[in-house]
């Protein structure tokens, strides 16, 4: 192996051993992928039983930021309170008012997310 060859393996160990992690690390949902700084979720509780309680299929979501990024998105709105699942691709929404599903819906497509239908 002659020195120009050392060289390229050298350089090429040092770009892959960070992008091997990163990759790692995005794959199980621990990054903060998707643009910015990590999202961290606003908790929002409302006392009562819920009228009604919705299950949202979607799309899109990669990690721990998405999810917060539509956990947040949901409970922006009067009267309801969302758990989201990244393993399930789906938000539990609590309703404690009279809402339209389709405001809901279009709060998680506005985020740049995808609702299964």
């Amino acid at each position: 192996m002659n020195t120009s060859n050392i060289i390229i393996a050298v350089i090429l160990v040092i770009i892959l051993i960070p992008a091997v992690r990163g990759a790692v690390t995005h794959l199980k949902g621990e990054g903060s992928c998707c643009g910015g700084p990590k999202e961290k979720v606003q908790k929002k509780k409302i006392k009562g039983k819920p009228l009604s309680v919705l299950t949202i299929h979607i799309d899109g979501m990669k990690c721990d930021n998405c999810k917060n990024r539509v956990e947040n998105a949901i409970n922006g709105l009067d009267g309801v309170v969302a758990k989201v699942s990244l393993g399930k691709k789906q938000a539990k929404v609590y309703c404690y008012r009279d809402i339209d599903e389709d405001i809901i819906k279009s709060k998680i497509e506005g985020s740049g997310y995808h609702v299964v239908a």
